[in-house]
Order: C-alpha cells, then structure tokens, then sequence
C-alpha cells in the first residue's frame, strides 16, 4: 500500500506549479486525474520531443497521472468535471480564484456537490489585496519577491532572474504540503475545506525569512540582508582546473582547513578569522583570500582534501555531470524507464523515502487524451454518449497506439 492509495485527485493544473504538486501526490499512490484543456497542457509543447505534445518538462512532471480532454467552457464540460468532484476527495488548481468562478466552479459550487473535498488552489496573489486580479508567472514572482535585486546585490551585474521555475517548484511543494495537512484535518473533522496557495507571499516567506535582517526589529538594525548569503565572492571556488563548491563554516571547520592549508595559527593570530561573529562581519575579505588560496590545487584534490578533513564540498557538476554523479548513481536516482510510445527515457525518482508505506511505481506519462474513454465509462457514461462528447468536442480522446508502432525520429519544437 502507498500512503494515499485510495485517493483521487481531479487535476486541474497545468504549467509547472500545479502539476509538479500532484505528481508527488501521484508518486504517493493517489490517483490523480489529470483535467486538460482540449489543446492540452501548454508545457506539452516545450522542448525536443519524439512525438507531437510529449515534451521533456511534461514528461518530467506528469507522470503516473492519467488524463482526460474536456472543454468546460461548455456547460456539459462543466457538468463532467462536476461528476469528477462527487467523488474525489481533492481538487487542484492553478489559476485565478474569478476564473474559476466564471466556469461555474467556485469552492461554494464544488462544494455543493461533495461537501468533504478539499478544494486547492494556487495562483498568483491572495485575494484580499490589489493584485488579487492580476495575473502571475514565475519570473513576475521572483521579481516581487527580491531575487533578481539580491542577484545584482551580490554579483555586481544587472538584475536578473534565477535560470529555473524556482517559484513555481517551491510553491507547488507548498500546495502539496497544505493538501495533506488538509487531508489529515478531514480524517478527524470529516469535513472538507478550501485551501489558498499565494505565489507571491509563498515567495516572499522563503526569501526574507534569511533577509529581513536587522529589519525584523522595531526600530530597524540595519537595511535587511543576511551579508554572507550576498557576499561578492560566495560562489564556486575556481580551482587549477575548474570549479569547487565547499562551505567552511564552523569552527572546528576553520581550524581544519588552516591546519591543512599551512596556516594553522590563523585562528589565534588574526581576530577576522578567530570566530563565528567575526568571520560573519569580515566574509568579503575572507572569501577574497579564500578565492587565491583555491586556485592552488585541482577540483579532484580539493575534494579528496576536504573529504578527508570533513568540510562539506561538493563539486560543481553540469547537466551531463550530474547524471554521472557516483551518489545519485548508487541510490538510483536516474532510471532508465520505457514509455509506451517515448521509447527510452531517463527518469528521476522521487526523493522522498517511506519505510513502511512506499512511493508508488510509476506509470506512464499519459498523451492528451489518453484515458478520456476510461474515465467516463468510470462515471457511467454509455459507448454512444462517449461517442457523441467526442464529435462535439466537448471532450478529446486520445487515438489508440499503434501495435508494435516505432518511436518517431527526434525533433524539436520551438515553442518556448
């Protein structure tokens, strides 16, 4: 058993955010149906693909999921996803709470149908404030959230965002965690209830809780900022021959370190290095001379060095190193997996560990469509009636795989 076998979740995510909550929800045993629109989910199309809407970042954020095609801007579209709500026992989704409401599915009227689902949403701006209307994406969230001013504070350069969907990883971790507390909260009220995700003061809680600084204080200490997180020279050391990533922090750390490097009465002879407190006020001048010192030796014998003297190091990997990487290869974090018509994939697994009630083994990653038919056979909807939402288009089958069918020839889709 996985620890929500016997869950269903009606999907109603798209991007990165949403979906990326409920593939661990999936990972979890959940049965997650995954709700699209009749073009599909718009991350479908980024990326090199084998096979039209079956992208890279789709793949890596949908599986085990199964999905349905439905228009519900239709009122039968709707009617269906309703049908899906009387029995689910959450319902995700990821765009603005007035949007919702215009299809016809606010909290009150999903409610209506199964007062014990759990209705979750996450968007851009909570809704008791100016931007409660506006629209919201990752990058407009990491601005808002000081990311790019801490870039250009720290480097010297232009301000510019974090090169990954930083916000919408962390939020739909936040989501993720604020569905089950709701999930547990049920299993004592039996009751359900909404829950509200905001991007913005998501994002805002996980970076100034390191930088609100001496402006937690009434009066202020100082104008924010946690100084070594934006010290000029916190990066990767450059070695002799590359790059190294170490972090000497404690004491016992430095005095390790200095013995190694030939200056082992540093500690005692110079007051910047001789404490935590004083290291903290001295970093820019520290990590200076630590910039000179590493270019001493290779990136290998740094590692073996600090693994030796047990200072935290890791080296700087890149996207091909890291599939090599002898840690995620012993615990099988990359797998080799075969999808029904992507042929072979390299796959990530999920990193969460449950002794007594493991993760789910994955299932495919579903095309657009794929199981429209089996989902409303599920609600009882007849072969003819199927027949006719199809011909309307009110929902969109999949077409069935071809047997024995060869995986197409690479290539690329330039939609960003």
């Amino acid at each position: 058993m996985s620890p929500l076998s016997g869950i269903r979740i009606v999907d109603l995510t798209a991007i990165l955010m949403g979906p990326y909550a409920t593939q661990f929800l999936a990972d979890y045993g959940a049965d997650v149906v995954k709700v699209e629109s009749m073009q599909g989910d718009l991350v479908r199309d980024i990326g090199p693909m084998r096979s039209p809407q079956m992208g890279p970042i789709f793949l890596n954020v949908n599986r085990s999921k199964r999905s349905i095609a439905v228009d519900l801007k239709t009122p039968e579209g709707r009617g269906l996803l309703l049908d899906l709500c009387r029995d689910a026992d959450v319902l995700v989704y990821n765009i603005r709470p007035a949007a919702m409401a215009r299809l016809g599915l606010s909290y009150e009227e999903v409610a209506g149908v199964n007062p014990r689902i759990i209705y979750a949403g996450c968007y851009g701006y909570g809704q008791d404030g100016p931007y409660a209307a506006n629209p919201a994406y990752d990058d407009l969230i990491q601005g808002g959230a000081c990311l790019p001013y801490l870039y250009a504070t720290a480097s010297g350069q232009e301000p510019r965002y974090v090169p990954a969907a930083l916000a919408d990883r962390i939020v739909g971790l936040t989501i993720l965690s604020g569905i089950l507390a709701a999930l547990v909260a049920r299993n004592t009220t039996g009751e359900g209830q909404r829950v509200d995700v905001p991007m913005f003061e998501t994002m805002v809680n996980v970076i100034m809780s390191d930088h609100l600084g001496g402006l937690t204080f009434e009066e202020p200490l100082d104008e924010g900022g946690y100084h070594r997180q934006m010290a000029r020279d916190r990066r990767p050391y450059k070695t002799s021959d590359g790059y190294v990533c170490a972090l000497i922090y404690t004491d016992k750390h430095w005095r390790r370190f200095l013995d190694a490097v030939g200056y082992g009465d540093r500690m005692d002879t110079d007051p910047r290095y001789a404490t935590f407190t004083a290291r903290t006020a001295n970093i820019d001048t520290i990590y200076a001379e630590l910039t000179e010192i590493f270019l001493s030796r290779t990136s290998a014998e740094w590692v073996d060095l600090f693994n030796e003297i047990d200072v935290p190091v890791m080296w700087m990997h890149d996207f091909r190193s890291v599939l090599e990487d002898e840690h995620l290869q012993a615990v099988g974090f990359f797998r080799k997996i075969d999808h029904p018509t992507e042929g072979r994939l390299t796959s990530m697994a999920n990193p969460v560990k449950l002794s007594a009630t493991p993760v789910a083994e994955p299932r495919p990653v579903p095309r657009l469509g794929e199981q429209t038919v089996e989902i409303l056979q599920s609600l009882g909807r007849s072969q003819d009636e199927i027949d006719s939402l199809i011909a309307r288009k009110i929902v969109r089958a999949a077409a069935p795989e071809p047997s024995g069918a060869a995986v197409a020839p690479a290539r690329h889709a330039n939609r960003q």
